[in-house]
């Protein structure tokens, strides 16, 4: 299946996944859980686990996490931090979800490697685009961290990168909400969500799905986006399964 067409639904067969190879987005706030900062747990567990089952399946998944649960280089204009160093913090922050992540899923018997895009080599393998693959066909989950490497740029946009540089299916952007809005649907009540747009679309109307540089980046190579709710217990693999979960974002 060509990345740049839907799945149409006459081609999703149950129980099996319409997906070979994806990225999965997580956000920092996403392994936060209730108490609102850093990193809880149970919450990470219960990720760890939905990834775990999708993996089952035979789906060969890359996760890129942010690190905004620790720190978000666009919000420390409070600190006087310079904006390449604090960028660099937020990267760092995105090391250390990736190890929680990583020691949730190895716990649940899952093949993971950590690869970092700024060498560590204490804690991970520096990112090789070839090493990446090379893991994904083995059937390891591998987590993407420390976004690009460079400030500036933000965690979506290391996403889609990466999506490219794997040669990925889809990027799935792991929300809290259910999908794509025409309005902020924690502030306004009648927020309606939209079940299919386009890469233009959410650019010319500014929708929070994921930054313009990343969203352009996908729109450039045809890179299809899923944005859902991950607070709902199964919704990735409702996803991969080709079931009809949150928005779609394509080209037509």
């Amino acid at each position: 299946m060509a990345i740049s067409e839907p799945v149409r639904e006459a081609e999703v067969s149950p129980g099996k996944p319409v997906f070979r190879r994806l990225v999965l987005k997580l956000s920092g706030e996403s392994l936060q859980g209730p108490q609102g900062y850093g990193i809880h747990g149970e919450t990470v567990q219960a990720i760890a686990r939905e990834v775990h089952e999708v993996s089952e399946l035979g789906v060969e998944t890359a996760i890129v996490v942010g690190g905004g649960n620790i720190f978000r280089g666009s919000r420390q204009k409070s600190l006087a931090i310079e904006r390449a160093a604090a960028d660099s913090m937020g990267m760092l922050a995105t090391v250390i979800n990736g190890l929680a992540l990583l020691d949730a899923l190895e716990k649940l018997g899952c093949q993971t490697r950590l690869l970092s895009a700024i060498e560590m080599h204490q804690l991970a393998e520096p990112f090789i685009r070839r090493r990446a693959i090379r893991h994904l066909e083995k059937g390891r989950v591998v987590i993407l961290a420390a976004g690009t490497g460079n400030p500036y740029f933000s965690t979506d946009t290391a996403a889609a990168l990466r999506a490219m540089e794997i040669k990925a299916e889809v990027i799935l952007k792991a929300t809290r909400v259910d999908g794509v809005y025409d309005a902020d649907p924690e502030k306004v009540a009648h927020a309606r969500m939209i079940e299919r747009l386009s890469y233009m679309e959410v650019i010319q109307r500014g929708l929070a799905v994921m930054d313009s540089t990343a969203v352009t980046l996908c729109m450039d190579n045809k890179m299809p986006i899923i944005v859902f709710n991950l607070t709902v217990p199964g919704n990735i693999r409702r996803v991969v399964l080709g079931e009809r979960v949150g928005s779609t974002v394509t080209a037509d």
